[in-house]
Formats: structure tokens, sequence, C-alpha cells
């Protein structure tokens, strides 16, 4: 009996030792890249993408630090795991990156283009010939795509659909809006939704950013049951991604 007591003892202790170096050692910060995206992902810090993260990690006494750089660079200081993660990668978008369960948002594509072609369906997509920024790969995520240019940068591209060098130009809403903003006429040009494509943090494969996915997913199904992220969609004048089911 006296044996069996002392199992149990040492049983617990073992128990204890191990919770707290797992409490030492959970990490206590999270190095997140993104593109800098107007509203959304901020060099500054201020945006939708960057609140709902500071909301996901930073109550359990995780701090967020970001770093703005282009998107594709994003990818390979994850790969190189020079940061734990990156931020509104498609599922399985990038090779040697870890995705979660859960995505924080969905990307709402649009297609952009004269006001007199008709509007583009995802089952007449294979018609036209298509163009996006360098390194999102829609060809991945649109069905139907035969025809399509890769760009280096948004600029040039209500030229580009005004001279005819491409049918239709696809891109998130919230970049179609700023390109928009920049047309002269902007009576001659039309964008039509396309599709919603979740968005996920791209986790690099170290302990650490493991540690971090698992706590994401967590946290994300936490906050999506309890509705706690929907205010920050409304502050932002966004829809909320989240199906209450």
């Amino acid at each position: 009996m006296a044996r069996r007591w002392l199992a149990l003892l040492m049983l617990t202790l073992l128990s204890t030792v191990v919770s707290a170096q797992e409490a030492v050692h959970a990490p206590a910060v999270i190095h997140l890249a993104s593109e800098d995206w107007e509203d959304y992902t901020a060099a500054d810090g201020h945006g939708l993408a960057w609140d709902v993260l500071r909301k996901v990690f930073e109550p359990i006494g995780v701090k967020v630090e970001i770093r703005s750089v282009p998107y594709t660079r994003s990818i390979g200081l994850v790969q190189l795991k020079e940061v734990d993660a990156l931020v509104g990668s498609y599922r399985d978008e990038a090779g040697q990156v870890l995705y979660p369960h859960w995505n924080f948002d969905s990307d709402h594509i649009y297609a952009l283009g004269l006001a007199s072609n008709p509007p583009p369906t995802l089952a007449t997509l294979g018609k036209y010939r298509l163009a996006w920024v360098r390194g999102y790969r829609y060809e991945n995520y649109l069905p139907n795509v035969k025809r399509y240019n890769q760009i280096e940068r948004r600029t040039g591209i209500l030229p580009m659909l005004k001279q005819g060098r491409a049918d239709y130009y696809i891109d998130a809403l919230t970049e179609i809006e700023a390109v928009m903003r920049s047309a002269p006429d902007p009576a001659q040009y039309r964008y039509s939704h396309l599709v919603e494509l979740p968005l996920y943090l791209g986790f690099a494969d170290t302990s650490q950013a493991r540690a971090l996915m698992a706590l994401y997913d967590q946290r994300m199904e936490q906050l999506v049951k309890s509705g706690e992220l929907k205010p920050i969609f409304e502050h932002w004048k966004q829809p909320y991604p989240f199906n209450p089911n």
C-alpha cells in the first residue's frame, strides 16, 4: 500500500514538473510576416487582420510582432524559418508551410474588366484572358482557367484592360477597390464577384511554430463559438466569414 502511495506521489510530482516546464517553454511571442495591405495588415499595425490576430494571441500572453514584406517574401521567410507564420495564405498554397484547421478570414475574389464586357462567372472563366499579381496562384483555386498572365505590380492594370491586353484582372475586393480609386473614368469598368477563398496563417515547420499553430486553432474555435470576433469585422465594415453553425 505504501509503495502504491509513493508511486502515485512521484507521478503527481513528475506531472507538476512537466507542466511547469511546458509553461516556461510556451511561446511568448509570435513573429508574423505579411504584405502591407491597406486597412488589413498595414505596416503601422492597424487593420482587420492584425486586430483579429491580436485577439487570438494576446489575451493568452502571446505578443504579436509584425514584419511587412512583399507576399512572396513572406512565404520565403516562413520556409527559411525566420518567422513563425505568414498572413493571408490560401490553404496548401506554399510548400514547406504548415496550415492550421481554422482560417481567420476569407478573401472576396472579384474579376475587374471593362463594363462593355459580359460579367464573367466561374463557369465561363476559361473563355477569357486573365491576369493577376505574381505569387497568388489563382490557377489552383479557380476552375476552368486556361489563359492567364502574372503581373509584377498593381500599377497599370486599368490601361492593360482598356488596351485589350487582358479581359479581366483577378484580385481580392479591397485591392480592386484600391485600383478603381485611381480610375479617371470609373464608369468604363465593372467588377464581378467570383468566389470566397478562406485565408490562413501559414506556419513554419519548427517546434515553436507548431505550438503556436495548436494555440491558434484552440483560440479560433473558442472565439468563433463565442462570437467575439464579430465586432472586429463590424468595425472594419467587412462580412463576417464564419457560419454560425
